[in-house]
């Protein structure tokens, strides 16, 4: 299949900068660009208000259109410091054709408007080669017998659609920078719960399986003297054994869980990206993991809601603990009057009623929404603590020849 690939000549190949190049990486056509052709059907209906279709129009409409298109299509192919040599040549193209050739205009404009595709951010040089080329238009034109309302009208609106592009473009740079900066803050979320992991599992495991160790060994050590004691031992190795399956079961419904602070940097990304601004408080000290889960996808599901559905400029979101009960307070300036089982709705009141909580909603129409809810905390559970290694252990150990240094080394 990729032998039978279409490949481009060299000298038509995107550089790593230009437009068609950041449409790839987008996940956009190559193709998407060329739909501004379409404008060029102006070169072709020129002599209809004005002028014929002579021999001469034949001639250099076979001579410059295709030129035209090649232009047009280097422009977005080429680096984005070199885009804007391809636009000079399609507004000299333009100026040039203009005393025998009216469509030319058509060429000039797309010249002027392409300027705004390779001046970045520098507005006040984009402007000045928008001014200077309309100027040596109007001034050839003017020789060449023009009727002075098209060269009025015609800068006019090279101007405006020029500005209008510079503006779309810069935009599309800031979406692009963005989304980077969305992809760089999830990167760097899972690296720092990968590390949290990696140190979660060496404290909880490296002393328990040293202890473990130390125990079994001992019980070794005492089976041919002490039966009962070497029994003790090993109940003892088993209890400390069921305790590290615990807490390693609690480790590991913690790392399944979604981290509320995690979710709520998250919803900032997602509601700036609709233009509605996020304050959210101070977080309270750690939750049971069952209900910090619980309000995190209920506080996803109400900012997906916000960005979709609310039309808000501003979004709240607070949370607290009063009497051993999470208060959680999500509200919007939006447009309000939400169903009460619409917008995922449902699915928020079953999380909630899983967690044992309630789910209030206030939206009146035209005046925001506020979503209260409240979830009780379970009482804390105490893990038994796990065994340690008495002076008695070790002393008997150490008639045996046993060295508790040598074996707890983690």
């Amino acid at each position: 299949m990729s032998s039978r690939r279409l490949r481009w000549p060299a000298w038509l190949q995107p550089a790593p900068d230009s437009s068609v190049a950041a449409l790839i990486r987008r996940g956009k056509s190559p193709w998407a660009e060329a739909v501004h052709l379409l404008w060029s059907v102006w070169v072709f209906a020129t002599p209809l208000f004005g002028g014929s279709y002579d021999l001469r129009w034949w001639l250099l409409t076979l001579l410059s259109y295709p030129l035209f298109v090649l232009l047009f299509a280097k422009m977005f192919l080429a680096s984005r410091r070199h885009a804007f040599r391809y636009a000079l040549a399609l507004t000299t193209l333009g100026i040039a054709l203009l005393p025998w050739y009216p469509s030319g205009v058509s060429y000039f404009i797309y010249g002027c408007v392409s300027v705004s595709f390779s001046s970045h951010r520098r507005f006040v040089l984009f402007l000045l080669r928008l001014l200077a080329a309309n100027g040596v238009f109007a001034l050839v034109g003017w020789n060449a017998g023009y009727p002075w309302q098209m060269l009025v009208s015609v800068p006019f609106m090279t101007l405006i659609i020029g500005m209008i592009t510079y503006v779309e473009h810069l935009g599309q740079e800031k979406d692009a920078a963005l989304k980077l900066s969305q992809d760089e803050v999830r990167r760097l979320a899972a690296t720092a719960e990968r590390e949290r992991i990696g140190r979660d599992l060496h404290d909880l495991l490296g002393h328990t399986l040293s202890l473990i160790t130390l125990k079994l060994e001992l019980s070794r050590k005492l089976f041919d003297r002490d039966h009962d004691a070497a029994r003790r031992e090993l109940e003892e190795a088993e209890r400390v054994a069921r305790h590290a399956l615990a807490e390693v079961r609690s480790a590991v419904t913690g790392i399944r869980a979604t981290d509320l602070a995690a979710e709520l940097a998250s919803a900032r990304l997602l509601l700036e990206s609709s233009m509605v601004h996020l304050d959210y408080g101070r977080l309270p000290g750690a939750l049971p993991v069952e209900v910090e889960r619980g309000l995190a996808l209920v506080l996803r599901e109400a900012a997906t809601n916000i960005a979709r559905h609310a039309r808000a400029t501003h979004a709240r979101v607070a949370l607290e603990v009063v009497g051993g009960v999470a208060h959680l307070r999500i509200e919007d300036d939006g447009r309000g009057g939400i169903a009460e089982h619409g917008n995922g709705l449902n699915g928020m009141r079953e999380r909630v009623r899983a967690l044992g909580g309630t789910l209030a909603i206030e939206s009146p129409q035209g005046q925001g929404t506020q979503l209260r809810i409240e979830a009780p905390l379970p009482a804390p559970s105490t893990l038994e603590e796990p065994a340690t290694v008495s002076a008695n252990d070790v002393e008997r150990g150490r008639d045996d020849g046993w060295r508790p240094a040598e074996r707890h080394a983690t």
